[in-house]
């Protein structure tokens, strides 16, 4: 990895690194239930939560392992979600990209905009050879985003994952380095 954060730009979005002074930003929408609904995780309660995730987001770039962005709006500099790589495995030349956006924004396509930079960069910079989403089968509009990015669906998988109390089946959707030139 890099040892500056990289910095990704878009039309409407700067793709940058997450720091303390965001944090009642990332609060307002890491603590709306519906932006987390399908997260795994429980809403913020409070600026120790968010502080415990932007503490995540700089260890798995610290160690390799993922890199989340701030996404931000240029016109205003607030940040309204993130994306970004986690359980990224050089090795196997592989990452799983995850996203979340305040729900002011939804269904403007910025989640379009930054997945589709964010899968760029880890296709040219990285030198991922496949990028994987995990999706809760009944967040259909996250399985619409990674297809009109290209993901294809894979399968399902059962009881993948344990988080907040229960099982969860999740969806395997992936990329390819060869599908985006197809």
């Amino acid at each position: 990895m890099e040892r500056n954060f990289p910095t990704l730009e878009t039309k409407r979005l700067f793709l940058r690194e997450i720091t303390t002074e965001d944090t009642y930003d990332v609060f307002t929408y890491l603590s709306d239930k519906d932006v987390v609904k399908f997260m795994g995780i429980s809403p913020c309660q409070n600026i120790e939560d968010v502080e415990e995730e932007i503490n995540w987001y700089k260890s798995i770039y610290k160690e390799a392992t993922g890199v989340r962005w701030g996404i931000t709006m240029k016109d205003t500099g607030t940040v309204i979600g993130s994306c970004g790589f986690l359980n990224m495995l050089t090795k196997h030349y592989r990452a799983e990209v995850g996203y979340e956006l305040s729900k002011v924004y939804w269904g403007q396509g910025i989640a379009s905009e930054a997945l589709e930079a964010v899968v760029h960069y880890g296709f040219q910079h990285l030198q991922l050879e496949r990028i994987q989403a995990l999706i809760e089968p009944a967040n259909i509009s996250s399985q619409k985003l990674v297809e009109r990015q290209g993901f294809i669906k894979e399968g399902l998988l059962r009881h993948y994952e344990y988080t907040c109390g229960k099982f969860d089946d999740l969806l395997m959707y992936s990329i390819l380095k060869n599908d985006r030139s197809k």
